[in-house]
């Protein structure tokens, strides 16, 4: 079990002003918590940060190694890779330059892109199914943002709607008294 007899709290304070992390802010401040504190174990440290033991005991060995490597090769994660895309580049580019294009250029009767007709286009061109979650987020990634219609009559007074939009503000709080019977 790591004691981090090897690293001062100064040490861990000094990389904590660097850190820019929420994940490494946390662990930081558990090894802090953990050595400023007596008598308080690694696992008390930990569960007060939302950790577990054998996370603190892990981490604490993690941060063993500050006496001899650079904060930044130990107190970050190293990035993750996740699972390769099922588009290849060449379509993904597509799929991106389909959305900029109106839906009526690509072959569909519909005025403007949806989650659902993005997912459907997907389909049929690349074979490739997702889930519209991922079709959002790879519309969100394609520069692409959601918009909602907002009528607005043509025709209508300007004033008028000034006045309507004026009754809709918030005004005090007011109470008044219930009139239904409590029966």
């Amino acid at each position: 079990m790591a004691t981090l007899e090897n690293v001062s709290v100064e040490d861990l304070r000094q990389i904590l002003a660097e850190v820019d992390d929420a994940d490494a802010t946390k662990r930081l401040m558990a090894a802090i918590t953990y050595k400023e504190m007596d008598k308080l174990t690694q696992t008390e440290a930990a569960e007060l940060y939302g950790f577990s033991g054998s996370w603190a005991s892990k981490w604490f060995n993690r941060l063993e190694r500050l006496a001899d490597e650079p904060f930044e090769e130990v107190v970050y994660d190293k990035p993750r890779e996740g699972r390769p895309s099922e588009l290849s580049d060449e379509e993904h580019e597509q799929f991106v330059e389909a959305l900029h294009q109106s839906p009526e250029e690509v072959g569909f009767d519909a005025p403007a892109w949806s989650v659902p007709l993005a997912r459907h286009y997907l389909i049929e061109e690349f074979g490739v199914e997702y889930c519209e979650r991922h079709v959002r987020r790879l519309i969100s990634e394609a520069g692409l943002s959601w918009k909602t219609a907002r009528p607005e009559y043509y025709k209508s007074d300007e004033r008028a709607q000034e006045a309507w939009q004026e009754g809709f503000k918030k005004s005090a709080t007011t109470w008044t008294t219930n009139t239904r019977s409590s029966q």
